[in-house]
C-alpha cells in the first residue's frame, strides 16, 4: 500500500517505521526537518518537510494515488482538517488520526473520521493492570470502549452456568477454551476450573465481573 503519514513526532514516527518495515511504500510529511531523526536508521520512505496544509503539499506526497493517511500530529484541529480531506477530497479509503486530546473524540465522531487516543487507552489500559492481573486485555476496539478479556475460570466458579459468569455482568463471551481447545460457547454450558472464557465487554461490564471475582475470593478466605 501507499500511504502518508502526516506528523513525524515519536507516535508518528514509529508508525512510519511499522509501515516501512511491512513493506508499504510510505511519505512522510513534517513542519520541522529535525522531526525526521525520529525515523529508524534503516527507514528508507520519503520524507517531505513544509506545511502539510500549503498548496499541492499533499499532491506533492502522492495523495492522489495513496490507498491510507495518518493524521498524527499533535494537534485535533490538524489532524481533524486532514484527515476530513483525505477522505472526502482524495476518497482515501484508509484514513485514521491520532486523538490527542480526548476531549476532540466528540469532533472526530461527528465527521465520521476514524480516530485513536492513545493517552485515553494508555490509562485505560494500566488502571486496568493496576486494578487486577487476572483479566488480561487481547484485543481493544475504537480506543478501548469495548475489549476482548482473557479469563482463566477460578476454582470456586467450577459448575457454574456460562450465563451467570457473564451475563450477570454484562460481559459476552465469544470463546471458551477446554484443555486446549477452543469453542463458540452456547447458553446452556457449564465452567469448570482452568477453562480460558474470552470475553467482550465494556470497562464497565468488566468491572462487574472484577466485583465478582472479589466477592467469590472473600468467600473462600472466609
Amino acid at each position: 500500500m501507499r500511504i502518508v503519514v502526516v506528523g513525524c513526532g515519536r507516535i508518528g514516527a514509529q508508525l512510519a517505521n511499522r509501515l516501512f518495515r511491512a513493506g508499504h511504500k510510505v511519505v512522510v510529511i513534517d513542519i520541522v526537518d529535525s522531526a525526521f531523526e525520529n525515523l529508524a536508521p534503516d527507514f528508507r520512505g520519503r520524507t517531505i518537510e513544509g506545511d502539510v496544509l500549503a498548496q499541492d503539499m499533499l499532491r506533492r506526497a502522492g495523495i492522489e494515488q495513496a490507498q491510507g493517511l495518518a493524521a498524527m500530529t499533535s494537534s485535533d484541529t490538524l489532524n481533524a482538517v486532514i484527515a476530513h480531506l483525505a477522505r472526502t477530497v482524495y476518497h482515501i479509503p484508509n484514513v485514521v488520526a491520532r486523538n490527542y486530546d480526548p476531549r476532540w473524540q466528540s469532533v472526530y465522531e461527528t465527521f465520521g473520521i476514524q480516530a485513536v487516543a492513545p493517552s485515553e487507552w494508555g490509562a485505560q489500559r494500566i488502571e486496568e493492570l493496576l486494578s487486577d492481573a487476572s483479566l488480561l486485555t487481547v484485543f481493544s476496539a475504537g480506543n478501548g470502549e469495548v475489549e476482548i478479556y482473557e479469563l482463566t475460570v477460578p476454582p470456586g466458579w467450577s459448575g457454574r452456568p456460562l450465563a451467570d459468569v457473564a451475563g450477570r455482568s454484562g460481559c459476552v463471551c465469544v470463546a471458551l477454551t477446554r484443555a486446549g481447545k477452543a469453542v463458540l460457547p452456547g447458553p446452556d454450558m457449564t465452567v469448570e476450573t482452568g477453562d480460558v472464557l474470552h470475553l467482550s465487554a465494556t470497562f464497565e461490564g468488566i468491572e462487574a465481573l472484577r466485583r465478582q471475582l472479589a466477592q467469590s475470593s472473600q468467600t473462600k478466605e472466609a
